[in-house]
């Protein structure tokens, strides 16, 4: 059994049909990359998987339980956790605040010097609210968020968007040092060579179907795909 299963869901946003009997597995220890052009579908996916967009039919199940039904926070209490795109850290709070929320409804929250063992860079800037720090901080901030509750499985939305090149790798260091501990990680990234080093599997999307599922060796040697449905 898969940790996180995906059957024939169909979203919608209003009357506008998004994902079309869409289904993908993602299992336990796995790191998983959704791929795809803008408006593909990707992170309606995760919103999909969240409970933030609903899906009006198929099912989700999560170690095996239906989360069909369940608000977004219900679904968080089970163990998964959704770093959305544009980071919604607490501005006005500071980099220890932040955390201490987050850990605070977690049934068994990770201590902050966990936390900063793998985010170095945030122990200068703990007590800095979250406005003063850079757009890469601020990224580094909302994984160490969702980390600090223990979650079974990580959703990250577009991590790399707007990083210099040096951030990337950084972040990518860090994803590698989370997985390697065994967490399972879902990525949706318009960086297709930087997730591809991370990914263990990869699902393509376009139009809000899957239309390609392979591992990333697999994926890295088919530019004929790459091009076709990533323009590369």
């Amino acid at each position: 059994m898969s940790l996180l299963e995906v059957d024939a869901i169909n979203t919608y946003y209003g009357d506008s049909h998004i994902l079309f009997d869409l289904s993908l597995r993602v299992e336990e220890g796995e790191t998983l990359a959704l791929l795809g052009r803008n408006g593909a579908g990707k992170s309606t996916t995760l919103k999909s998987v969240m409970g933030v967009l609903p899906p009006r039919s198929g099912r989700i199940l999560f170690d095996g339980q239906s989360m069909r039904g369940l608000s977004a926070f219900e679904i968080a209490r089970l163990g998964v956790q959704l770093v959305p795109e544009d980071r919604r850290i607490f501005a006005d709070l500071s980099v220890e605040e932040n955390l201490e929320l987050a850990a605070l409804t977690a049934t068994h929250a990770l201590d902050k010097r966990e936390i900063f063992a793998h985010f170095p860079q945030l122990v200068q800037r703990r007590k800095n609210r979250g406005r003063e720090l850079s757009g890469g901080e601020q990224q580094m901030l909302a994984v160490a968020r969702a980390l600090i509750r223990n979650p079974r499985l990580i959703l990250l939305d577009e991590p790399f968007e707007g990083l210099a090149p040096v951030l990337v790798q950084e972040l990518i260091r860090v994803i590698r040092r989370l997985a390697e501990q065994g967490r399972t990680i879902a990525i949706v990234e318009q960086n297709v060579v930087a997730t591809l080093s991370l990914a263990h599997r990869c699902y393509i999307l376009s139009n809000g179907h899957i239309v390609y599922e392979g591992t990333a060796c697999q994926m890295r040697k088919s530019p004929e795909i790459m091009g076709r449905y990533l323009g590369l």
